[in-house]
């Protein structure tokens, strides 16, 4: 996350807008989270998914896990993966720990908006018709993070292919792919620039308009993963 720090952000004012109202063949994906979620994205972002949805092969349909998410989400979401990372590596030093957590959940960061905060940022998969999640995972177990990458070594060629076609989807639509989540897909936020050397971001942080978080939700205390 430090190389993203120059990165200017110059914000457009572009609204957030419900993805779902856009685009009816949009579905939703099982929440990885315990939290409320919001159908919201950036404009832009959300008629990117309209386009990859339109682009899919018959019988496969594009899922949105999330998008906009609110910084206190965010910041929970931060504490569970430093939690995760201490548990699994008991060794390992507080500098290694954070350097691990940083490169899947991005810390808050008041000159540097987790993609998600800026609404420019969304996580999708594949589902077929009835909403069943297409393999693109095997051999790898659920949350083997050998299998995160984009390009990651070893898949099954179903996983392959299913990586392939969600690739060739979303990346004609101008969204770019962090390359160490084969899920995760942004325009106009830091990442987007860097990884398109564009001159500047064009998202900053947004909420919308008279939105209060849910006090049950906005503590201090690691985000819960929902099991399979």
């Amino acid at each position: 996350m430090s190389r993203l720090r120059n990165v200017l952000i110059l914000e457009c004012g572009e609204p957030l807008v419900d993805y779902l109202a856009l685009c009816p063949r949009l579905l939703v994906a099982r929440p990885r989270w315990r939290y409320t979620r919001l159908t919201l994205a950036r404009e832009t972002v959300a008629r990117a998914l309209v386009q990859a949805s339109e682009r899919l092969p018959a019988g496969i349909r594009l899922a949105v896990v999330e998008g906009w998410r609110p910084p206190h989400i965010q910041r929970r979401m931060h504490l569970a993966a430093l939690a995760r990372w201490r548990e699994r590596h008991p060794d390992w030093s507080e500098t290694q720990v954070k350097r691990v957590a940083n490169r899947f959940t991005a810390p808050p960061h008041p000159k540097v908006p987790p993609p998600h905060t800026t609404g420019g940022a969304v996580d999708v998969l594949l589902v077929d018709e009835s909403g069943q999640e297409l393999d693109m995972i095997s051999p790898f177990a659920y949350r083997d993070s050998r299998a995160y990458p984009t390009h990651a070594q070893g898949l099954s060629p179903i996983a392959q292919r299913n990586r392939a076609i969600l690739f060739e989807a979303m990346s004609s639509t101008g969204l770019t792919n962090y390359p160490s989540e084969y899920w995760h897909w942004s325009y106009g936020d830091q990442g987007w620039a860097y990884r398109g050397q564009h001159p500047h971001a064009i998202f900053g942080p947004i909420q919308p308009p008279d939105w209060l978080p849910d006090p049950q939700e906005a503590i201090e205390a690691p985000l819960e993963w929902v099991n399979e």
